[in-house]
This record gives structure tokens, C-alpha cells and sequence, in this order.
């Protein structure tokens, strides 16, 4: 969790490298996340990425606000 909270976006290699768990379970982790609401799973290319959306979205109010 520590990892979304301070990047807009996660991927599997960096939740297995976070808590020093297999592949599976790291993606195991994810797809819970997913199925809960709390991120959203996209792919690009052969990388697939789960985006904290409510993160994305305060970044983007923050630049409206800015611009605004």
C-alpha cells in the first residue's frame, strides 16, 4: 500500500520487490486491489500497470487548481 500511496501507478516487480514475495502472490496482492475497487489493472505493451485512480485524480484537480 505504502507503494500507491506515494506513485500514481504500481506495477508486479515492484510489490515483489516491496515485500519480498513470488510473482503470483505479488500479482495475487494486486488483482485483490483491483476486485475491491481501489485500482485500476491497465496494460501497455508487455507491462501492466495498476493506477491508483483517486491519487490520479487529486493530481489532476491540483493542476486544474493551479491553472485555474
Amino acid at each position: 500500500m505504502n507503494n500507491l500511496f506515494r506513485h500514481p501507478y504500481t506495477r508486479v516487480h515492484s510489490v515483489r520487490r516491496d515485500l519480498r514475495v513470488s510473482r503470483p502472490t505479488a500479482a495475487g496482492y494486486l488483482n485483490l486491489l483491483v476486485n475491491e475497487g481501489l485500482v485500476a489493472k491497465r496494460r501497455a505493451g508487455r507491462e501492466t500497470y495498476y493506477i491508483n485512480r483517486p491519487l490520479v485524480e487529486l493530481f489532476r484537480e491540483s493542476d486544474d487548481n493551479l491553472i485555474g
